[in-house]
């Protein structure tokens, strides 16, 4: 059998992969160390965290983190293990409390992760040392991101030059109104390399496709845009491109990108209709007609309407198993049932994100077979291919 290294030399560019970096433990095992632990990913918003005591957990790859914000309002990361036995400590996805206590033995900790009872322990039992272990914790303009390494990639950079387009949509003012969660059996490189390319949303997401002018050619989504951005400064949206996703990141920076693409001309918004569905964010004062894409580091990507956010999170599980999380935020002071309605505001996304897992299991499905070989990439997987490259670099001895 082949080495990975020598898999990775093998690869041909401008084809998918071949079949081994999505059924071989050993490359997911590698993917844990060099991709999966050291970079950021997307874990809630602070509204979720307004009160000392509300928390989160996060659950990624094997690894469980508590996130909760302590008495000095602070947010705190911490591994979701007991410094006893190693039993998970939370086992509620979110919630309040004052304390932590394990569910094993009741050993309890507080806020600080500090262990403040653990019964019948030898006399010269030291507590200080049995506090539970930290995990990075980084918030950007409102946005909580975990990282599981002590030496995380920087996110000063993205920190600084996406502070301008996350100003206008007033990201640190949001709030999560909906959020749900679909489990999708196959690797977690086949779930986000749908979601780098629009190759088949024609074919497969018909209420996506009517909306957005990502799946047409080059020449006719200029047109579009043209008329989007004509629009742009008379409703406060600032004309920016940024682009430092992870393949063009400095080495120890996480990468990130920031642009604007115009909808048809009949859609303010992405709904079933395209009428509004929740109050204008931040800096807008009327619908340019457009949508905007943040990428966060290679889990965490956001699509940001003028009225709504929906955040793309994609966590591995294990290496045939992979999880797409997704966050609907509207502005922190819409009022549910009279700003915005739930099921309006989470329609397109629930519906594509449901079209998607059966595209994505089916794609997992043949890539298993005996007759699979990679195959060349079209003019429009060009995001997918950029991914991809980077993973091979990522893995690379």
């Amino acid at each position: 059998m082949r080495s990975i290294d020598e898999l990775i030399a093998e690869h041909k560019p401008g084809y998918s992969l071949d079949q081994r970096f999505y059924t071989d433990p050993g490359v997911y095992a590698r993917e844990l160390e060099r991709i999966i632990y050291r970079n950021w990913i997307f874990a809630g918003h602070v509204s979720q965290f307004a009160e000392p005591g509300d928390f989160r957990v996060l659950n990624v790859a094997g690894e469980s983190a508590i996130i909760v914000r302590n008495q000095d309002g602070e947010l705190n990361g911490f591994a979701n293990v007991c410094r006893h036995r190693g039993s998970l400590v939370c086992l509620e996805e979110s919630g309040h409390t004052d304390k932590f206590a394990c569910p094993y033995h009741g050993w309890m900790y507080d806020l600080d992760g500090g262990l403040i009872a653990a019964r019948d322990m030898p006399e010269d039992f030291d507590k200080e040392s049995r506090s539970l272990k930290r995990v990075s914790v980084e918030v950007i303009h409102g946005l909580v991101f975990v990282c599981f390494t002590d030496d995380p990639l920087s996110v000063e950079a993205c920190r600084t030059e996406l502070a301008e387009p996350m100003a206008m949509f007033g990201f640190e003012n949001l709030k999560v109104a909906a959020q749900k969660t679909y489990d999708i059996p196959a690797n977690w490189k086949l779930s986000i390399e749908n979601y780098q390319e629009c190759y088949h949303c024609a074919t497969a997401h018909p209420e996506y496709a009517r909306m957005h002018t990502l799946m047409l050619g080059d020449e006719r989504r200029d047109r579009v845009q043209r008329h989007m951005e004509e629009r742009m400064a008379a409703c406060g949206v600032k004309d920016i491109y940024i682009n430092r996703v992870d393949a063009a990141a400095p080495p120890g920076e996480m990468g990130f990108a920031y642009s604007r693409t115009a909808l048809f001309e009949k859609y303010k918004t992405g709904s079933k209709d395209g009428s509004p569905v929740a109050p204008l964010l931040g800096e807008f004062t009327d619908y340019d007609r457009g949508a905007s894409d943040f990428n966060f580091g290679p889990f965490s990507f956001m699509l940001a309407y003028s009225d709504h956010v929906v955040a793309y999170v994609f966590t591995p599980m294990d290496h045939n198993n992979s999880r797409c999380e997704i966050y609907w935020m509207v502005r922190g002071d819409a009022v549910e049932g009279k700003d915005y309605d739930v099921d309006e505001l989470t329609w397109l996304w629930d519906i594509t994100t449901i079209s998607d897992k059966e595209i994505i299991v089916n794609n997992s499905k043949g890539v298993h077979s005996k007759y699979y070989e990679p195959g060349p990439f079209s003019a429009m997987e060009k995001e997918e291919r950029s991914y991809i490259e980077w993973i091979l670099r990522e893995l690379k001895d």
